[in-house]
């Protein structure tokens, strides 16, 4: 059994943004044929999910859904930040931080359609961080 862990960085913009192909790419790296691995996002104000990438009006339902059920406002307590402090965290409370996907041929085992989504919740840019841990041989 082998082990590898690393992480990855991103630029981003509010919504989601697809990380597939950097994940998959970390992944080809390692060595490693069969496993199981880890992606988790260091941060409270954006998550993880694992989402159609074939249309992009999903992403975008989406993104509108989440305005809605915890939409910007100046009614929170937690405001430090400004109006979309408080319903980034919820945003992230809503959805994941931690995802676990099979890896079978050095590869992924996701889905016809299926990607890895960073979901930027805050209005501004941020660098953000994924800390990765493949476990195999």
């Amino acid at each position: 059994m082998r082990q590898a862990s690393g992480a990855l960085h991103f630029d981003t913009r509010p919504g989601l943004i697809e990380v597939t192909r950097e994940v998959a790419g970390w992944v080809s790296g390692q060595g490693i044929v069969t496993g199981l691995l880890t992606v988790f996002c260091r941060h409270t104000s954006a998550s993880l999910l694992i989402q159609e990438n074939a249309a992009p009006a999903v992403r975008r339902d989406i993104e509108a859904y989440f305005a809605r059920l915890a939409p910007e406002s100046r009614d929170y307590e937690h405001d430090d930040e400004g109006p979309d402090d408080m319903p980034a965290h919820l945003r992230t409370a809503l959805t994941q931080v931690s995802l676990s996907i099979p890896l079978a041929g050095r590869r992924l085992v996701l889905g016809t359609w299926q990607g890895l989504y960073l979901f930027e919740h805050r209005r501004r840019p941020h660098r953000r961080e994924l800390a990765l841990h493949l476990v195999g041989e």
